[in-house]
């Protein structure tokens, strides 16, 4: 297998973009030789840690309704020509995405984080639920077959809390100052969210590497 890190937030929307058409390229290639582990980042660590009203972030960020709409606008012809589903109008809150790292990371623990972080990215950009709202978190946790009470507890907790922070240092550290971020095999890094053929070209490159030489 092959290392993929993706480096990403749950609040940005070109990261669910992206990890939707990667996901088309792996369903396209079900032989792929990807494992795939995702790292966390925060667009806006300073966010209070119940998160903000939707509307009255983004006004504070952009100025006006008509500002956010322009900032809108390539985002959703984008994800229109994907087919990918993404329902702003239902999002009403702003999360500080911190607990919800903190899951996936102890998804990852219990090999179930392609699971948690799917079902993270589709609460927030399909469903409009507040994914840094504990009782969300921990549903979420539950129905990817981990222990809800136990992750209720460790959300309660200071668990984990610096070491998933100090891992968003480091990613800035290395210079991601941009999500997606997808690093092949610790080697080649490719930003943004990039269409499923791009990916299938990638994964067939590797599988031909992989193949012996014709004698």
């Amino acid at each position: 297998m092959i290392r993929l890190d993706i480096i990403a937030d749950f609040a940005c929307p070109w990261c669910y973009l992206g990890k939707a058409m990667l996901d088309r390229a792996l369903e396209a290639r079900p032989a792929h030789p990807l494992l795939l582990a995702w790292h966390p980042y925060q667009l806006d660590p300073g966010l209070p840690p119940e998160g903000m009203d939707r509307v009255e972030y983004m006004k504070a960020r952009f100025g006006s309704v008509d500002a956010i709409l322009k900032v809108h606008e390539p985002l959703l012809e984008h994800a229109a020509a994907a087919g990918v589903e993404l329902n702003l109008p239902a999002i009403e809150r702003t999360p500080n995405t911190l607990n919800a790292h903190r899951l996936t990371h102890w998804a990852g623990i219990e090999g179930r984080q392609a699971a948690v972080v799917s079902a993270l990215y589709r609460a927030y950009w399909r469903e409009g639920r507040d994914i840094g709202d504990s009782a969300t978190l921990t549903g979420i946790a539950g129905a990817a077959g981990m222990d809800g009470d136990m992750v209720a507890r460790l959300l309660d907790s200071d668990a984990d809390r610096e070491g998933v922070t100090a891992r968003i240092r480091h990613a800035a550290e290395r210079g991601v100052r941009s999500v997606p971020t997808f690093i092949v095999a610790d080697t080649h890094a490719i930003s943004g969210a990039q269409p499923p053929e791009l990916w299938t070209e990638v994964i067939d490159e590797l599988l031909a590497k992989d193949q012996p030489d014709a004698e």
